[in-house]
C-alpha cells in the first residue's frame, strides 16, 4: 500500500527516495466497512485520508435532515472535511463508505511534522488543494448554470468509472435530480 502512495506522490512532485520513505512513514493504514462513517458531523476531524481502495461520499445534512452530497472519492484520491481538519474544529460534513474501503490516514500532528521534515510536501499538498479547488468551482458552476442533462454528461466525461459503482439514488442526489430523471438520462445516453 505504501508503494501506491509513493507512486501517487511521485506523479505530483519529485522526492528523493529518502524523503519519500520519510513522508510515507507518517501515514497509518485503516480499513472501513461499507456504510461505515469515517467522519460524522460535529466530531473532531483529526485526519485526511488517501484512498487505496473503495469509494466514499462526503455530504452535508441540513436542518430538515436532507442529505446534500458534496463529492465522491475513490482510489488514488484524498478526502476529509478539510475546513474542520485545517482549522481543527468540529466537522460540518460527514464522510461515509459506499464500499469496503482501505485508506492511509494522516493525522493533523503528523501532517505538521511531515511539512517540517519533508518541506517539499508543502508543494504536493498545495497542488492537490488547487486541483480540488478547481473541481469544486466546476461543480458549483454546473449546479448554477447547467441543465440536468448537461450535469449528467459532465459527470460522465470526468468520472466515467463512477457511473457503474454508484447506486443510482446516490448519483441522482449528487446531480440534484430525481431517480426517475436520472433513469431517463441514463437511457438517453445509451448506457446499458
Amino acid at each position: 500500500m505504501i508503494e501506491i502512495l509513493k507512486t501517487h506522490i511521485q506523479k505530483i512532485i519529485d522526492l528523493s527516495e529518502n524523503d519519500l520513505e520519510k513522508a510515507c512513514s507518517f501515514f497509518k493504514e485503516q480499513h472501513f466497512k461499507k456504510r461505515e462513517m469515517i467522519i460524522s458531523e460535529n466530531a473532531q476531524v483529526d485526519h485526511v485520508y488517501f484512498i487505496i481502495s473503495g469509494l466514499l461520499k462526503l455530504f452535508y445534512t441540513d436542518a430538515e435532515a436532507k442529505e446534500h452530497i458534496i463529492s465522491f472519492s475513490m482510489e488514488d484520491w484524498w478526502e476529509s472535511d478539510y475546513a474542520a481538519f485545517y482549522t481543527q474544529t468540529k466537522a460540518t460534513q460527514s464522510l461515509q463508505c459506499l464500499e469496503d474501503t482501505l485508506v492511509l490516514k494522516l493525522s493533523f500532528d503528523n501532517y505538521q511534522r511531515l511539512l517540517t521534515e519533508v518541506p517539499k510536501m508543502t508543494e504536493f499538498f498545495l497542488k492537490k488543494a488547487i486541483g480540488g479547488h478547481i473541481s469544486n468551482q466546476r461543480r458549483i458552476l454546473s449546479l448554477m448554470t447547467m441543465s440536468a442533462k448537461e450535469r449528467y454528461e459532465q459527470f460522465l466525461r470526468y468520472y466515467p468509472i463512477l457511473i457503474q459503482r454508484l447506486p443510482k439514488t446516490v448519483l441522482a442526489s449528487y446531480l440534484g435530480v430525481s431517480r426517475e430523471t436520472l433513469s431517463r438520462l441514463y437511457l438517453e445516453s445509451g448506457l446499458k
